[in-house]
């Protein structure tokens, strides 16, 4: 594929890291926010897109215990949203990649609830985010069968946002003792490896229509969190095991939905590098350690 990368969801974090990057690599990027394509407006996507554009569909409702709250919009969103980019895709003649997630999964099959799914893995979600982000893809891929549908898992930056590795790197920095999950296991992304991925499947070269692209390895919420005090020079024994009942959230969680590349990777996708590694070099490239 070779073309414009046009970005919906550019406000989100993958969007703007996604957008960035392309940019610095002399890519023709056309980022757009929600407010300049409402992907739940069908036939509005036409009068962004012309032949030839690959379209990166990052936007969604991403929240999961807000998508629990408002399933209409979430639906409208995730799922019939996705299938409008779709269907707009289509009739102009651009490429997709649609941003999944690893919540498609439960946690369980087989009864093995510790190996990695791999993209043929039957999906089973739990929550409203979760079934309503399978129904997008299953939108995407009627609509436009050659899309790509693109699986990935706790995504972080590890900056002064609100994802997970920028909230514990503020907690670390501060005094006293966290609790944190230990029993809700996944593959904890850096954004950075995953814009390369996209940006790879871009490029052609990558079978579809299905892809795992994730950081090698499992974690813990717990796990991660000690990782980051660990990284940042804060002890790591500030942060204390919790079973998830201890806090119950809106929204379900697998309990293991970490995401195997085996099958990506005969597909011609380059594994992405272990997320601990991953985790060093975003912390580093954010500010270093608080020491």
């Amino acid at each position: 594929m070779s073309g414009r990368i046009v970005i919906t969801g550019a406000g989100g974090l993958v969007g703007r890291v996604l957008a960035g990057q392309a940019g610095r690599q002399g890519r023709d990027v056309v980022a757009l926010t929600s407010s300049d394509w409402d992907i739940t407006e069908p036939g509005t996507g036409e009068r962004h897109l012309a032949a030839g554009d690959i379209v990166v569909n990052c936007a969604a409702i991403t929240n999961v215990d807000l998508a629990e709250a408002v399933p209409e919009r979430s639906r409208a969103v995730n799922a019939v949203g996705a299938g409008n980019v779709a269907h707009a895709c289509a009739r102009v003649g651009a490429s997709l990649i649609h941003l999944s997630t690893d919540y498609v999964f439960s946690g369980v099959f087989g009864g093995d609830s510790s190996r990695p799914y791999d993209i043929d893995d039957e999906p089973a979600p739990l929550s409203v985010y979760g079934r309503t982000k399978l129904a997008g893809e299953h939108a995407v891929l009627a609509a436009l069968p050659n899309a790509y549908v693109v699986r990935t898992s706790w995504i972080f930056e590890g900056g002064d946002g609100a994802d997970f590795a920028a909230v514990m790197r503020r907690a670390a920095a501060g005094s006293g003792d966290i609790e944190m999950v230990a029993d809700q296991i996944g593959s904890p992304t850096y954004v950075g490896d995953l814009c390369a991925a996209l940006l790879q499947i871009a490029d052609g070269g990558v079978r579809g229509p299905l892809l795992h692209a994730a950081n090698a390895g499992s974690a813990s919420r717990f796990d991660q969190a000690q990782a980051v005090f660990a990284e940042l020079g804060a002890d790591p024994g500030r942060v204390h095991p919790i079973s998830g009942d201890r806090h119950p959230r809106p929204a379900p969680r697998p309990s293991y939905s970490a995401l195997a590349a085996t099958k990506s990777t005969a597909a011609g996708l380059t594994p992405l590098r272990p997320w601990r590694a991953a985790l060093a070099e975003a912390l580093a490239t954010m500010g270093g350690s608080l020491l």
